[in-house]
């Protein structure tokens, strides 16, 4: 009986174990399977909010076995073990789930070797409990059992990067030859590849720059933001194997460290580089702003002599790289330049008499060189995006489209998804939606154009921009200081990493009634919705992952 109670108890803990091995690995999806990351969010998840149920189920229930179960043979103490493993297993209800879990390939292959492991330790020492005879107690045994049950449950995101890596050779293999197979596509094909990256803008400066070439040139471009090496392989085995029509071949490439967009060039060679930016987003990870520069800097390298590199020459940081004098073909565009400093410091391209209103953009661009000029109006909104533009005006000017027809195709361009894309609801509020993400840069140009709605009230709901290292108190400073501004209200969402923007309202004469702290978006969202009327505006300003 003892031992069908003991098998009891294991497969309970057990499947304890594999529900939480599931429901982790959405977090550990998130972090892009990224274990030092993955661990250090559980760490300070576990900090913040420590395993109360589990605990107090397993302490409950060693109490009780001792109080009712002293004599060696008495299953009370089993009882008990198994129904307080019952209710330490059962999940916390999760309020709210921005990023659903996908079960993909690879993530299968992870949960296997999670549970595959974490069972064979459950099994391996809930066999090893015999005890001598002196404490071959019921109260004992099961007490000894539930508390490696609980440890083993504990330990879930252990298991998690376990299963990682025990699947680590099978994914080498897999990836290698999927990698094999995507080179051997772009190598029948063989398009012009234009590579964009930067800290930020290289979504948007893509999205552009494909409806722009699209005007004449059959052109392809990595949906969303696929700018990983396998995201990138993923799209081209998916959507080009079978069509080899792509005259172009646009490849956002991203990078968290040194080293990730020279083996993307290995996979996508440019014949055709942009850098949109240089800045602290994702400062954190690589720790300062000088090995951001480097890590970019690897898709000038690896274009061919005669390839072309265009560049962002208000950015400090890009202006060094162009100094570098590789390739030999090399623009640059400003919209903060005069002409005749254009011409003096050898800029390619200029924008001048820039307007903003809730139309769009306005403004003029120049061919320094040759004076060519034309005027540029689109539905397009953020300062932000003429400095994209000027990037896609430069690139498509060399590749053979008149200056003209360029201008004609960007009246048409619409925003990339969920970067300041702006619509009425039904009960006719403004909805600004710049969630995907939040850098310095944006974040004054999506303030600006909140600010440009004067009819209403103007509501700003962010958690605030992150993974900006050192400087990141500093950066959200400057976002309260700006919110103060052009915001009648504000929501922030997170308490703690919206201290520096609470900290910089308040030193600012905004009405402090008028600024709340709310623990989840669907708060702040429900607070909208019940206080906002028709003709009112609000911006939701980035929106975090489930691992904040």
């Amino acid at each position: 009986m003892r031992d069908v109670l003991q098998f009891l108890l294991a497969l309970i803990w057990l499947l304890g174990v594999w529900l939480r091995i599931y429901r982790q690995a959405r977090f550990f999806q998130i972090e892009e399977y990224m274990s030092r990351r993955y661990l250090n969010w559980a760490w300070h998840r576990l900090r913040g909010e420590p395993p109360t149920r589990p605990l107090s189920a397993w302490l409950g229930g060693l109490a009780l076995g001792f109080i009712l179960g002293e004599a060696p043979e008495s299953i009370l103490p089993a009882l008990i073990a198994i129904f307080a493993a019952a209710l330490a297993i059962i999940p916390a209800r999760e309020t709210e789930v921005k990023s659903v879990l996908v079960v993909t390939a690879r993530l299968r292959r992870i949960l296997f070797g999670a549970c595959a492991l974490s069972s064979l330790l459950i099994a391996a020492t809930m066999s090893a409990l015999a005890l001598p005879p002196s404490l071959n107690s019921s109260f004992v045994q099961f007490g000894l059992q539930s508390s490696i049950g609980l440890l083993i449950f504990l330990l879930t995101p252990l298991w998690l990067v376990a299963g990682n890596l025990l699947m680590q050779p099978l994914e080498l293999h897999l990836r290698a030859r999927y990698l094999r197979r995507a080179a051997a596509v772009l190598e029948k094909l063989r398009p012009k590849v234009i590579g964009i990256t930067g800290s930020y803008g290289k979504t948007t400066t893509k999205s552009f720059l494909r409806d722009i070439l699209s005007a004449r040139y059959q052109t392809y471009a990595t949906p969303k933001s696929y700018n990983t090496l396998m995201g990138i392989s993923l799209a081209i085995n998916r959507d080009l194997a079978d069509d080899y029509r792509s005259e172009y071949f646009i490849s956002e490439m991203g990078a968290y460290v040194e080293g990730e967009i020279a083996r993307i060039c290995q996979l996508t060679p440019p014949d055709i580089a942009i850098v949109t930016e240089i800045g602290p987003q994702h400062l954190e990870r690589f720790g300062s702003l000088e090995n951001v520069k480097r890590a970019k800097y690897e898709i000038i390298k690896n274009l061919p002599p005669d390839g072309l590199a265009i560049f962002n020459w208000d950015n400090p940081y890009i202006r060094e790289m162009a100094a570098q004098g590789y390739p030999d073909t090399r623009l640059s565009v400003s919209r903060e330049l005069t002409l005749a400093e254009a011409a003096q410091q050898n800029v390619s391209w200029i924008a001048s008499d820039i307007a903003s209103s809730l139309d769009g953009l306005e403004f003029a661009v120049t061919n320094v060189k040759s004076g060519e000029r034309a005027s540029i109006v689109t539905g397009i909104m953020g300062e932000h995006n003429v400095t994209n533009l000027l990037l896609c005006i430069a690139v498509a000017f060399h590749e053979g489209i008149a200056l003209r027809d360029i201008a004609l195709r960007i009246r048409s361009l619409q925003p990339a998804e969920s970067r300041l894309v702006t619509e009425t609801t039904a009960s006719g509020i403004t909805i600004i939606n710049d969630a995907y993400s939040a850098n310095p840069r944006g974040v004054v140009s999506a303030l600006k154009v909140l600010g440009m709605h004067r009819d209403g009230a103007r509501l700003l709901i962010t958690p605030g921009m992150i993974e900006l290292g050192a400087l990141q108190d500093e950066e959200n400073r400057k976002l309260g200081l700006l919110a103060a501004e052009q915001a009648t209200d504000i929501i922030l969402v997170g308490a703690d990493q919206t201290k520096a923007i609470l900290e910089a309202i308040h030193t600012t004469s905004f009405d402090r009634a008028r600024v709340q702290v709310v623990a989840s978006l669907q708060e702040s969202v429900a607070w909208y919705q019940q206080h906002l009327r028709a003709g009112d505006t609000v911006l939701f300003l980035n929106d975090l992952p489930d691992t904040y």
